[in-house]
């Protein structure tokens, strides 16, 4: 119960960036917990920690005032706070102006602003020493809602509070009381030690007075705050408190209504657009059901008034497809009837189990969510699209909040207490922070590099920093729409990148406050598949598209049966890799369970191997119901989608639609907030009223909770089940474009440049080197002796080089090529003329590396006085292979000469060693041993016990499994090595085989400087 006779209204949370030393929830329930009346969260210049208090003070009925605290030129510091949904509105949009001419993170007020646009808020002027009589003159002039703040820290002599208190007496301003907390707790005082020094780019040594001086800018309590205020400056602050009226739940958002045309109704325009969908995707062979299905889906539509937000993003795809740029609706939203009509997604509802319920909900009562994919090298057209016909006082990106992590967290501690790098160093990098064993304490305890007691210490500072919001950055593509000024909402300000704003609130945020949010994401694959195509359409003198690709192609699935999926979109890692030859995919619903199978959702919930021993007829399919069949029978009587856990707590335990989203969301959080065991006796009661057995009751819910992990809904992996099947068939049929494709889509994907060349190789296709006078900026195909092309390996290889510099000079490269380097050294800068030449660019000029750099180094201007001899030429002796090869890894991160390990092989480097081609002629158990580049290490949170290697040599990778104990008692050679090498058991299921690891080598040393780098647990 609130019986404190006191609100707080100048709280400041940890989302004043490097001040605030406690999170706003952390600040909410305190003052709960000490019975204050309200509480102002009010950050500089910003409004992003108050969702997370909102959502703190709501249950515990404790009033949340929304404000925000300003720095003015002149030194000044107020603080500004909302009375009423004007008053908000006012703020935000003041916070908005304040960031507009700034750059990022940064803000610009005067006292002059202070004035009439913020006549629905509240005043508060702080009692700091940059405050002078001539300021409050001026603010009087400005605000009719002016208070003087007084802040009672024991900082500072009792006569300067009463000079304050004196100086707002002669201007006749009220003075109430705050405390201006920056954290909960008196314990947070160390961290706060830590931000102020890191803010200040110091030590906690150094910083000397500009640390607080004792720990009372916490919350305090009653008793403590009768001491250091009268009671009329504490009843004030209730007053004021009063006087805010506002909460977050006022918000309104409208969605935008520009692409309605001229006399049509939302609803009659979505309704034609449909309807001619209809008429493109079925023609006259629309079925009975899914007429029903899209009539029920427009009704749900039109009755929660969702006809906009479909029609922007109708608008958005549209926009996309009339500039010929690839995208695809994934997600919930391929659920949904009407969005496969508007061409939202690509995923016919004939062939995949629809739950139109997961997308919308009557019971949710929150706004649908669509994605959309859109190719990477072209997203940024669309979005700017989005900006120039809403402007950006109506659109803008969603925040990420940048948080601590445990290495930045270490580092930034370490700094600020003045310990060494080299002990920072092995704290991150020696420990295995990803090991849950342990605890943050225990672990840099046993590491031993500081002093027991200082390592706690230090441990403790890093478990409070972690989770801390660093700062602002955007989200990936969620944009935020508004029918009017956007700045109304929630607050705008600049992002780093040039050409973008974001808003100050995250996606949790939004969901939270039920605001619409568009998500225009990029996908790396569709940047590539529109490329292959566009090169094929060149090569065919004909326009080939998508529908061109035929459907059910046995080669392709005889590929990917094979685990052939190196450059496949969302097929390619070791562990789908290993699957495919297991699950045999011969149709697009098999892809649309591979793509979710391996998951840590079906793996935790021991669903993969039942399906397995089902598809191959080890083990019986049954059913308990004909309910429980129609749901389960495409994947054999096992749940593999979010999707059949939620039809199954429908039609077998009585759920509502609602009530089954519900079970969803809890699935996805049940381990933060514990909110799935609310479901377990309703899910495992209902269905023991209908008959089902216990034991089948309680599998199916730790089968949901193995959901919880991360399962894959069934909408995106039909999605992406279609990108899989295009991407698979432009590897088997069109290889070289296919690849030539991928490279020029760099970065993306699971594989390096290096690694898709070496598997193109493997299928036939030849990869012509970087040449100055055959190579285009990007990669190209040469159809000069093989008609399905070769590749031609473009400049945009080679480290260092500026596009911009050699698009003029491949624009006025000779049709013959140049003839001599001293035509290239008079186009060049220096820097591109080594790089070149380090990536052998110029064999076709002058041989090989040393003669080009010879030439190269006799190509200055002769002096004008004498005319220089002609020189004999000289002839050096070539580089060897090893060097032309360290070079090559160097210039362009590729070599097309032999591989390290074969010269490493060869000269017996490697004895008894098995090659990756040598390995399937091994037995399954037999001791091996293998060596090769490391090129990946995985660690997936499905495999907490596991880490997963991927070894290269010259005939291909090898996969490598180490257990816990092995990485543990091998950390360095298996967390440091480039080339390592390993004795352990050979594995093997089908034609998959893995190498169990006993022993770990690092055995770089033999690569002396070769630049390699490996994909580590991404």
């Amino acid at each position: 119960m609130n019986n404190t006779l006191f609100a707080e209204l100048n709280a400041q949370s940890n989302f004043s960036f490097l001040y605030g030393a406690s999170h706003p929830e952390e600040m909410v329930e305190q003052a709960h917990r000490y019975g204050y009346q309200a509480i102002a969260i009010t950050d500089e210049c910003s409004l992003s920690g108050v969702v997370r208090a909102h959502q703190a003070a709501e249950p515990l009925a404790i009033k949340l005032i929304v404000g925000s605290q300003f720095t003015t030129d002149e030194q000044c510091q107020l603080v500004v706070l909302a009375k009423n949904i004007k008053g908000y509105q006012q703020l935000c949009r003041f916070i908005t102006q304040a960031r507009k001419h700034s750059k990022k993170g940064s803000y610009q007020v005067t006292l002059q602003q202070f004035d009439q646009r913020l006549n629905q808020c509240l005043l508060l002027v702080k009692a700091t020493p940059a405050l002078q009589a001539i300021h409050l003159k001026q603010l009087q002039q400005l605000s009719q809602n002016l208070y003087l703040l007084l802040h009672n820290d024991l900082s500072q002599p009792t006569k300067v509070l009463n000079s304050y208190r004196q100086l707002a007496k002669q201007h006749a301003i009220p003075c109430l009381a705050s405390i201006n907390p920056r954290m909960h707790l008196a314990n947070r005082k160390r961290l706060a030690d830590i931000l102020d020094a890191i803010r200040q780019h110091s030590t906690v040594q150094q910083a000397g007075f500009l640390l607080s001086s004792n720990a009372e800018r916490r919350l305090l309590q009653w008793p403590h705050l009768q001491q250091r205020y009268s009671s009329d400056e504490l009843a004030l602050s209730t007053q004021l408190a009063a006087q805010c009226c506002f909460s977050l739940n006022e918000i309104r958002y409208q969605y935008p209504k520009d692409n309605v045309p001229a006399g049509y109704s939302a609803q009659q325009y979505l309704r034609e657009l449909v309807e001619t969908g209809i008429q493109q995707r079925f023609g006259e062979q629309l079925s009975a059901e899914l007429r029903a299905q899209i009539e029920h889906e427009l009704s749900l539509i039109s009755e929660l008034n969702y006809e906009h937000y479909f029609l922007t993003i109708y608008d958005i795809v549209a926009y996309a497809r009339q500039q010929n740029i690839l995208c695809q609706g994934r997600g919930s939203a391929a659920n949904s009837v009407v969005c496969y009509c508007l061409h939202i997604t690509e995923v016919n509802p004939s062939q995949v189990g629809l739950l139109f319920e997961r997308f919308i909900s009557k019971e949710r009562n929150e706004p649908p969510d669509i994605d959309v994919d859109f190719e990477h090298q072209r997203r940024e057209e669309v979005i700017q699209y989005i900006y120039q016909k809403y402007g950006r006082d109506r659109a803008a990106l969603a925040a990420s909040i940048v948080t601590y992590r445990t290495r930045s967290a270490i580092n930034e501690i370490g700094k600020a207490l003045a310990i060494p790098a080299h002990i920072l160093h092995g704290l991150n990098h020696n420990i295995d922070w990803r090991d849950g064993s342990n605890s943050t304490s225990q672990k840099i305890v046993q590491a031993g590099l500081l002093p027991e007691a200082n390592a706690r210490n230090f441990a403790e500072l890093v478990e409070q920093l972690r989770g801390f919001p660093r700062h602002l950055s955007q989200h990936v593509g969620g944009f935020v729409i508004a029918q009017d000024k956007l700045c109304d909402l929630v607050p705008i300000e600049n992002a780093a990148m040039a050409d973008r704003t974001i808003i100050q609130w995250d996606k949790d945020d939004l969901e939270a406050l039920h605001l619409m949010k568009v998500d225009v994401l990029a996908l790396g694959m569709l940047s590539a598949i529109r490329r292959c195509l566009a090169s094929l359409s060149q090569r065919e003198q004909r326009t080939i598209s998508l529908s061109d690709i035929p459907q059910d192609d046995s080669a392709t699935y005889d590929m990917l049966c094979k685990g052939d999926s190196v450059g496949i979109f969302q097929v390619e890692s070791r562990a789908q890799m290993s699957m495919l030859p297991r699950l045999k995919p011969r149709n697009y619903y098999d892809l649309v369970i591979e793509v979710a199978i391996v998951r840590p959702g079906p793996i935790q919930g021991d669903m993969v191997h039942p399906y397995l021993r089902r598809r191959n007829g080890e083990e019986p399919v049954d059913y308990p119901s004909p309910e429980v069949e129609a749901v389960l029978a495409r994947t054999l009587g096992v749940p593999i989608f979010q999707e059949q856990v939620i039809k199954l707590a429908m039609v077998a335990a009585g759920f509502s639609g609602g009530e089954a989203d519900q079970l969803r969301r809890a699935m996805a959080t049940w381990k933060r907030n514990g909110k799935l065991a609310y479901f377990r006796d309703k899910l495992i009661n209902g269905m023991q009223q209908r008959g089902y057995p216990v034991a089948f009751a309680e599998r199916l819910f730790s089968q949901i909770q193995g959901f919880g992990e991360y399962g894959f809904p069934e909408s995106h992996s039909a999605s992406f089940a279609l990108l899989v099947y295009i991407s698979s068939w432009l590897k088997c049929h069109e290889p070289a474009a296919f690849c030539c494709a991928l490279l020029n889509s760099q970065p993306m994907g699971f594989y390096s440049p290096s690694q898709l060349i070496q598997d193109i190789q493997r299928h036939g296709v030849s990869i012509l080197p970087i040449d100055i006078n055959q190579s285009d900026w990007e990669h190209s195909l040469d159809y000069s002796q093989d008609p399905k092309g070769a590749i031609r390996l473009g400049l945009k290889q080679v480290k260092g080089l500026n596009k911009q510099k050699f698009a003029r000079l491949l624009a006025n490269r000779p049709s013959q090529g140049f003839n001599q380097l001293s035509e290239l050294t008079q186009q060049l800068d220096k820097t591109s003329l080594e790089s070149l030449a380090t990536a052998d660019a110029f064999a076709c000029l002058a041989g090989h590396r040393h003669q080009t750099r010879w030439q190269m180094s006799g190509t200055e201007a002769p002096l004008p006085l004498f005319a220089m001899p002609k020189e004999a030429p000289v002839n050096l002796t070539a580089p060897s292979e090893i060097e032309d090869i360290r070079q090559d890894y160097h210039a362009t991160g590729v070599s097309l000469r032999r591989h390290p390990l074969h010269l490493l092989r060869e000269h017996q480097a490697l004895k008894n060693c098995y090659s990756q081609a040598q390995l399937h002629h091994c037995k399954h158990g037999q001791l091996v041993k293998v060596a090769g580049l490391v090129v990946g290490r995985q660690r997936p949170g499905s495999s907490a016990d596991v880490t997963f290697v991927t070894l290269e040599d010259e005939t291909g990778n090898s996969n490598v499994i180490v257990w816990s104990a092995t990485a543990k008692a091998q950390r360095q050679a298996l967390i440091s090595s480039r080339l390592l090498k390993v004795h352990g058991r050979l594995e093997r299921c089908d034609e998959v085989i893995h190498i169990i690891a006993g022993k770990l080598e690092d055995c770089s040393w033999l690569l002396a400087d070769l630049s390699v780098r490996s994909r580590d647990f991404r």
